[in-house]
């Protein structure tokens, strides 16, 4: 068991080795006085400063922001109905057509997922005459179609572990069916929903693929950016910028779970309350 015990620790230690000393790594090299990113030549902060200056960069990064944000709420507000609809209504016609229309995305390659928004889009562009352009919109719309599915997963999966007898509960109480989802089901998965709208954020904010193939001249992304400049050769300011990255995101995942904590025990609170007060 002792020995047992060594190896399942050892494992965990290369693990987390594997991947987060890249991490710090590269962390590290964004302070380098060196233009040679694996060439250490001295602290410096100057990267840092010319990366705040470079017009494209920021562009590319509000621009990426933008579309992260409109296509996480909406594929969120998209997928919490269409989970509710999977998880809620286990008959109804269509019903295993439209699950599969959901689903599919977490199977199909993104290079199909790609190529299809595009013949998509040009087909759109050719006979009702929109888009005119590939920019803002279609890359938009082609995070929500992929990005969907993963917040439907989740809503889905909290749902159908969810006692559906408090639901009961309230509609023999007289509430109605739009109350019962406002005050019991919407509040119970709550952490669910934003976990979802995290994950599309997530998902959207460092897509190359299908954005790749959706967007158009004046609308690059911060992903397309970044790997574009990789390709010519990473510089220490593609490291700066990837660590302003990874603390900014850490920071923004860090109060979620601190939101969703305190969400969850209040209901758990909340639920062992009205259970002593039945009793």
């Amino acid at each position: 068991m002792r020995q047992n015990h060594y190896f399942l620790k050892t494992c965990l230690f290369i693990g987390f080795a594997f991947f987060y000393i890249p991490i710090f790594s590269m962390i590290f090299f964004s302070f380098n006085r060196s233009r040679l990113a694996t060439v250490w030549g001295g602290f410096s902060t100057e990267w840092y400063v010319k990366l705040f200056a470079n017009r494209q960069v920021i562009n590319a990064a509000i621009l990426s922001l933008e579309i992260a944000l409109v296509s996480a709420t909406i594929a969120t507000i998209l997928g919490t109905m269409a989970g509710i609809a999977l998880a809620r209504f286990r008959r109804f016609r269509g019903r295993t057509l439209f699950s599969g229309f959901v689903t599919a995305p977490l199977i199909m390659p993104e290079v199909i997922t790609g190529i299809s928004m595009l013949m998509l889009f040009i087909l759109m562009g050719q006979y009702i005459g929109w888009p005119g352009k590939r920019g803002f919109t279609t890359v938009t719309i082609a995070h929500i179609t992929f990005s969907l599915t993963f917040v439907t997963t989740i809503v889905q999966s909290r749902l159908s572990s969810m006692d559906i007898s408090i639901e009961e509960a309230a509609m023999d109480l007289g509430s109605k069916p739009w109350q019962v989802l406002k005050d019991v089901t919407l509040p119970v998965i709550a952490p669910a929903i934003m976990s979802g709208w995290l994950l599309a954020f997530t998902i959207s904010l460092d897509d190359v693929v299908i954005t790749n193939f959706t967007t158009g001249p004046g609308a690059t992304t911060l992903p397309i950016l970044i790997w574009s400049k990789v390709k010519l050769g990473v510089t220490p300011d593609i490291n700066a910028l990837a660590s302003l990255i990874i603390i900014i995101v850490g920071m923004c995942v860090g109060v979620a779970a601190i939101i969703m904590n305190r969400a969850e025990r209040r209901r758990e609170r909340d639920m062992h309350m009205a259970m002593a007060a039945n009793e």
